[in-house]
């Protein structure tokens, strides 16, 4: 119903038109085992991804069937050249989920985070096909724990192995009787790692950056905008700014340059002749973030205004010190990074100048914070380590 005015819904909808015949279609002569991956959306995919390409090279004679539920993860990442077979995953019904494992016979299925539709669980449960949960984390309040969730908490039950992110989660499975639990940390930390050791050379950025202390505002919303607009407008000396909101709109893109006028470049348009021309650059496009951070100084990170803030190991494993709002509680790495000092929370306009102006003008600070966001990243990596090794004792 919402299909027609809305993108989102019409790509999710048209991706799942005839999605068994495609099913059918691009598996009619494959012969090897397959491994099937699921991911909610672009971020799940990111936090699969290490456990993905470790798969890729230690079992090459296995095949990867990825499936997404969202647009902006399958959108993105259909042509993701490690996985074999890539669809939208059709919608949790009984009789989907019977049809779906009865054309792909996969030999394991693995689900990132939070993805629980119980009808695949079922069906991969009564079919003796393992199921995994990677990088999952559980909070007392989840609905499976109350009074209510009892038959959902049945379901989970059904799952081989939870790899979690932190011990909390173990205590709260091994409470309710799941004890196939292992502590394995969290696979974006080994993911930003490795994006961290890509050999990325951006010659537009470098000029742009040169010489100059750049600030780069990740993942942002209109909110997070509208702070980051006002720490611009102090026009700080040798300070430069990058914006890159999370949603690409062409009118929104259009809006923010001429708040800044000519100060500012979209970045489909930054190069290297005429990179020294601006201080801001609007990011107008997908997947630059992670390459863009290496050339930051601080990273203010966007959605703590909103339902929970985004992604800030990539920027952390850079060494940026971060900056974000106030909703972040559900993010074991914000608030453990907190704790350390190596983030920041800030509520307005006043507390996000003060810890700016700390960073840019207290060198000894900076450094330490710095240090303490490339330590935190490096502690916490091997999480696909850990998961590979127990897959594997499924897979021989």
């Amino acid at each position: 119903m919402v299909s027609p005015f809305n993108v989102k819904a019409k790509l999710w909808v048209e991706g799942r038109r005839q999605i068994f015949d495609k099913i059918t279609a691009a598996l009619k002569d494959e012969k090897q085992p397959l491994i099937w991956v699921h991911a909610s959306s672009l971020g799940e995919f990111e936090q699969g991804r290490p456990v993905i390409e470790s798969f890729k090279a230690t079992y090459p004679n296995h095949k990867i069937m990825l499936t997404f539920f969202s647009p902006s993860g399958y959108e993105i990442r259909k042509n993701y050249n490690k996985a074999d077979y890539i669809f939208y995953l059709p919608p949790d019904t009984i009789y989907n989920s019977k049809k779906f494992i009865a054309l792909t016979k996969p030999k394991i299925a693995i689900f990132i985070k939070y993805e629980f539709w119980f009808n695949y669980l079922n069906t991969l449960h009564k079919n003796d096909i393992p199921v995994f949960f990677i990088s999952a984390i559980f909070r007392d309040n989840h609905y499976f724990f109350n009074f209510y969730g009892g038959w959902a908490l049945a379901q989970l039950r059904k799952v081989n192995y939870f790899f979690v992110q932190n011990k909390a989660s173990e205590v709260i499975l091994n409470k309710h009787g799941i004890t196939n639990v292992a502590v394995s940390g969290d696979t974006r930390f080994d993911r930003v790692l490795s994006i961290a050791s890509l050999p990325v050379s951006l010659p537009a950025v470098e000029a742009f950056a040169r010489s100059n202390k750049v600030i780069i505002s990740g993942s942002s919303w209109p909110k997070d905008d509208d702070l980051f607009i006002e720490l611009i407008k102090t026009k700080v000396e040798n300070v430069k700014y990058i914006i890159a909101p999370h949603e690409i709109n062409t009118d929104y893109i259009e809006k923010l340059i001429h708040t800044f006028g000519h100060r500012a470049c979209i970045y489909s348009k930054l190069n290297e002749q005429n990179a020294t021309d601006f201080d801001i650059v609007i990011v107008d496009g997908i997947g630059y973030l992670s390459g863009l951070y290496r050339y930051a100084h601080i990273a203010y990170i966007g959605g703590g205004f909103g339902k929970g803030i985004h992604n800030i190991l990539e920027a952390a494993c850079f060494g940026l010190p971060v900056i974000f709002g106030p909703n972040y509680q559900k993010f074991p790495e914000a608030v453990e990074l907190i704790k350390k000092e190596g983030a920041f929370c800030i509520t307005d306009e006043k507390s996000l100048l003060n810890i700016v102006n700390k960073l840019l003008n207290d060198n000894i600070y900076f450094n330490a914070t710095s240090e303490i966001c490339i330590s935190f990243v490096n502690n916490n990596s091997g999480a696909t380590d850990k998961i590979m090794n127990t897959l594997s004792e499924f897979i021989l």
